[in-house]
């Protein structure tokens, strides 16, 4: 591998950074959310060339884009993340066997944490505070589209952590303290050589869409979390609250179109297609295309929506990321949770109704690792969740489900005391 020194040096520092103390890990964190306001100009800057080389038509150029404010949030983020408690040190499970040997579950970092993404330079400092926060080193590799802006980043934390070195004589003699996170050069090939590198990565988290994850999956010899890709659909019941409806579904659609709890498809009951005009309104201020099943096409035709299209298959199971909605009629809600069984991807799913029998019977049976009931899927974010931030967004089962933090990028080991005995 040409990044295997890269990756020594990771692992090293790896076992450095879990005997750092938690206070010692929150005043860094502290130091560079400091850092990320006072080269809050150098940071933009090199955002801005990121940006000039997309077509602001495109999606993604909302999620490239860095601001003053996004900056604020950001650091607000990795300052909440200090707060938090340890995920480290935890015992889960405590016993004495009949033999006298005392057993101790405790929670451990990973070691070290592949992250790759693409045009999020918010995920560096996400990732960064997180992993550093739970004793975990972090090789990040991100997007081409973002190169500038992560690097710069990237940068920053290491003059934070350079000047903190002196203070931590651990790490003078195996080990760098910068070396705890790395970012590998936006290209296919570092890529590769992250998901093939074996002993040195403990674990690969992909967050971006369905290629990228597919790809990762599909290639990876190391353990992987598959993140992010989200087809969301949101049911309006027939015993839908109209003026709730309106918020939630408007909320969920455009609230940042190019993020993966946006909203997909709005699932109709056929008793209720007569309130498609209302909801509508406000995506039509937004400019939203619709891509209507008949019988609703049908009904916002007739009220002149000014963005419609006839839904073809395709439109339903696509994760459109742009100003785009599916809209799809049914008649019950077997058939609403027949649709999303067969187009969902197991990311967040919505009900809107005010019958309590039907949204637990939904909440029941959509399998799903966030579960609405009148609320938009919006909400499916780990700050949201109390969570200080979040890694990503799990979608499978095996193991972390929805936003992942801190608890769940730990793992744990076994602790085994014993006063000389022996198996027989």
């Amino acid at each position: 591998m040409q990044l295997k020194e890269t990756f020594e040096k990771v692992k090293r520092a790896s076992k450095s950074l879990a005997l750092l103390s938690d206070q010692q890990r929150n005043d860094i964190l502290n130091a560079v959310a400091d850092a990320i306001i006072g080269n809050k100009e150098r940071i933009l800057e090199a955002n801005a060339r990121d940006l000039a080389k997309m077509d602001p038509k495109n999606p993604l150029y909302d999620r490239l884009q860095l601001t003053a404010k996004r900056l604020e949030d950001i650091a607000a983020d990795m300052r909440n993340v200090a707060t938090l408690p340890t995920p480290l040190g935890h015992i889960t499970k405590q016993k004495t066997l009949p033999n006298g040997l005392r057993l101790c579950r405790v929670s451990v970092p990973f070691g070290v944490i592949g992250m790759i993404y693409e045009a999020r330079p918010n995920v560096t400092f996400d990732v960064f505070s997180l992993c550093f926060k739970s004793g975990n080193a972090c090789v990040l590799k991100g997007g081409k589209d973002a190169d500038e802006s992560n690097r710069v980043g990237v940068a920053i934390i290491h003059e934070v952590l350079e000047k903190a070195e002196a203070n931590f004589s651990l790490f003078t003699l195996h080990s760098s303290l910068k070396d705890v996170v790395t970012l590998l050069p936006a290209t296919h090939e570092a890529t590769g050589e992250m998901l093939n590198a074996v002993g040195y990565v403990d674990l690969c988290i992909p967050r971006g869409g369905r290629k990228l994850i597919d790809f990762v999956r599909d290639t990876a010899r190391i353990p992987v979390i598959e993140t992010g890709a989200g087809v969301v659909n949101t049911y309006f019941d027939k015993d839908g609250n109209l003026e709730m409806g309106k918020k939630i579904v408007c909320n969920a659609k455009t609230r940042r179109v190019s993020v993966c709890n946006a909203l997909d498809c709005l699932i109709i009951h056929r008793e209720r297609i007569w309130s498609l005009p209302a909801i509508c309104e406000q995506l039509a201020e937004k400019h939203v295309i619709i891509y209507a099943d008949n019988e609703s096409y049908e009904v916002l035709s007739g009220n002149s929506y000014p963005y419609l299209e006839h839904a073809t298959d395709e439109s339903f199971g696509t994760e459109f990321m742009d100003y785009k909605l599916a809209i799809k009629t049914v008649g019950s809600l077997e058939e609403a949770l027949a649709h999303i069984d067969e187009n969902g991807s197991g990311h967040s799913e919505a009900i809107i109704t005010m019958n309590e029998a039907t949204a637990r019977r939904f909440q029941a049976h959509v399998d799903a690792a966030c579960v609405y009931w009148n609320a938009p899927t919006s909400f499916t974010d780990g700050a949201q969740f109390g969570l200080g931030a979040e890694i990503g967004i799990s979608t499978q089962k095996l193991g972390p489900r929805g936003p992942m933090a801190l608890e769940e990028i730990t793992t744990y080991k076994w602790l085994i005391e014993g006063e000389g005995q022996t198996r027989p």
